[in-house]
């Protein structure tokens, strides 16, 4: 009968480890033979280390300890256990929770002590702890920064666009819409606030509007607006689960369709998208509008940069010095029936802050 080794071979008597033999036609389910079987006849066949793994996925003892010298450990364990989850970011596979969870490792258990204790911390395994301990020795090349930073730009720019074109950007055009009102910023790129206004549109909650309204009154919109590079929509709505909000959603779904159709007009030719969706709640956390999962009013924030305008040398964006006073009467004339025009001045500064802010490389 012919003997061979499998995963039920390995047990481990006495506190040690030993491999026992089992023959190939043991007592496994007929289905996991079959399995087996088929496994063995396609995969080809590889050399690997003979090398025992812990249930955990991970190797006994010190082995990530000694794929490193003794200065490589040091640098590697000095950024682990100083770098904040922000900064750990930046090395390849500690992009999200990873990084969070080191952090919150090192909290509770103290600075580690070895590259083993590594793998101790939640989602991250041996072959992972390798690759982040490889990934610290050696940073991430130029070409994969700027992969990161489009990542980073995605995360809030949809959909995707090319950096040569956001490097040609010299203005855009930030759009909010509502339930009864569309209003909209045009910011050049010091930023300096071009045009700033907003008009009334439909009445949703009074009556259901056919397709053909939403045509027309778009269109109107459209056409009051001046050129741009691109066309920013904020990206809103209430949850598909509120089944009673329905009616709203999608109006919401309609109104972004129409302008998405509307304003690319040369998309059919040349396949470039100019307008991208910005998520709302992404510019809430950029100016500390978030209340948990709510925004609050930017209303105070508006003010805020209206007088900056006009007492500092260089205001966080600027308004051109005859409309100021303008302004700032609507802000108090109209102060509860103007948010869409709040949020569009906001989303466009959150935009140029977000793409072209300090370290950028399209700044």
């Amino acid at each position: 009968m012919a003997w061979r080794t499998n995963l039920a071979s390995l047990i481990k008597p006495g506190g040690s480890w030993r491999w026992l033999p089992v023959s190939e036609y043991s007592s496994l389910p007929p289905v996991l033979n079959d399995i087996c079987s088929r496994r063995k006849s396609t995969a080809p066949e590889k050399t690997v280390a003979s090398v025992v793994f812990d249930t955990n996925g991970r190797k006994p003892g010190d082995a990530l300890d000694k794929l490193f010298t003794p200065e490589q450990q040091a640098s590697i364990l000095h950024v682990l256990n100083t770098a904040s989850d922000k900064e750990l970011e930046a090395f390849r596979l500690l992009r999200g929770r990873k990084s969070v969870s080191i952090v919150e490792h090192r909290k509770k258990f103290g600075p580690f002590q070895s590259l083993e204790s590594l793998i101790d911390v939640p989602l991250i395994q041996y072959k992972t702890a390798v690759q982040v301990c490889n990934s610290i020795l050696c940073p991430e090349s130029g070409r994969k920064k700027k992969s990161q930073e489009k990542w980073l730009l995605g995360k809030f720019i949809k959909p995707g666009i090319e950096r040569e074109r956001l490097k040609a950007v010299s203005s855009i055009i930030s759009i909010v819409f509502g339930t009864r009102r569309i209003a909209w910023a045009h910011l050049d790129r010091k930023p300096k606030v071009l045009d700033w206004q907003q008009t009334e549109c439909w009445n949703l909650t009074n009556r259901v509007y056919p397709s053909s309204v939403y045509l027309e009154e778009i269109s109107s919109v459209i056409s009051k607006m001046p050129q741009a590079d691109l066309y920013i929509l904020e990206k809103s709505g209430p949850s598909m689960q509120n089944t009673s909000l329905f009616p709203i959603l999608l109006h919401f779904l309609i109104t972004e369709a129409m302008l998405y159709a509307l304003l690319n007009k040369t998309f059919a030719k040349d396949g470039q998208h100019r307008v991208l969706s910005m998520n709302r709640n992404v510019v809430g956390k950029h100016f500390d509008l978030m209340i948990g999962d709510t925004r609050t009013s930017g209303r105070d924030l508006v003010k805020q940069f209206l007088s900056d305008s006009v007492l500092k040398e260089e205001p966080r964006v600027v308004f051109p010095q005859e409309r100021v006073v303008q302004y700032r009467q609507k802000i108090l004339k109209d102060s509860h029936h103007i948010e869409e025009l709040y949020d569009s001045l906001l989303q466009a500064i959150a935009f140029y802050e977000l793409v072209f802010g300090k370290g950028s490389e399209l700044q």
